[in-house]
């Protein structure tokens, strides 16, 4: 048996009764830790848990996944921590097609992830559009795709979510600020006017934990805004609702 267990966004209270009780008659259990950030130790989930859990890597997750996860999920059970949900992420849906494909048995437990926490910010789910990712840059790698959503998303008024990039094992996160600086790095290139330092955006810092953190603003006022500890993420906003609005007045 392989499941897919989403533990949530914050802590080890998250996890949902389901998962606990599939933990627990589990032989084998990985956190996936490469996608994003717990805000506490692993050691605190096995307390909480009962059982001893392994780092996953986006090697084991991928191209170990055969000899790690799926040979043994033949014979044993084996859980797969996914922190937010269980299938946000392509890389998780893909070991379960793999899983299926070779006849194993499988069980999904869903849980928050930042695609429904975002509604903390008081914008309504159903106006976000594409979300995009922004990537670190490096030798000369500099991806103009986000932008390109934001275009295609301000074109229909949507809501644009930008999941930034993290390299848990580097210690690297990128924040809420680097990212305005890159997407008004493209701007200065592309010069199309779609952002500006005047532009609406809200800036969220581990969302669904203790000490969220949500600031609204023009971009100019979200530059100077420390957000601390990570996982951060970006939203320039659509077209408004005036609840929206009202919302994110409450948030600067």
């Amino acid at each position: 048996m392989l499941n897919l267990i989403g533990i949530g966004l914050s802590d080890e209270n998250d996890i949902s009764v389901k998962g606990l009780e599939l933990i627990k008659a589990s032989d084998i259990i990985y956190l996936e830790s490469y996608t994003s950030l717990l805000q506490v130790p692993v050691s605190t989930l096995e307390k909480f848990y009962g059982k001893k859990i392994l780092l996953a890597d986006r090697a084991t997750v991928e191209s170990k996944a055969e000899e790690l996860l799926l040979k043994p999920a033949k014979k044993q059970n084996v859980s797969l921590l996914v922190i937010g949900d269980s299938l946000s992420a392509t890389t998780h849906t893909d070991l379960l097609m793999r899983a299926k494909t070779l006849n194993i048995k499988t069980n999904i437990i869903h849980n928050a992830s930042v695609l429904t926490a975002i509604a903390n910010t008081g914008l309504q789910l159903y106006k976000f559009g594409k979300v995009a990712s922004i990537p670190f840059t490096h030798d000369g790698y500099e991806p103009e795709t986000p932008y390109q959503i934001l275009a295609e998303n301000q074109s229909i008024g949507a809501h644009t979510l930008f999941l930034l990039d993290l390299k848990p094992d580097e210690n690297k996160f990128m924040t809420v600020n680097d990212a305005l600086a890159y997407l008004l790095k493209i701007e200065s290139k592309k010069k199309q006017n779609l952002i500006t330092e005047k532009t609406l955006a809200v800036g969220c810092a581990r969302l669904a934990a203790k000490d969220e953190l949500i600031f609204a603003g023009p971009i100019k006022d979200v530059l100077k805004k420390k957000f601390g500890k990570p996982v951060h993420c970006l939203i320039i906003p659509g077209k408004l609702h005036f609840v929206e609005e009202e919302a994110l007045q409450s948030l600067q």
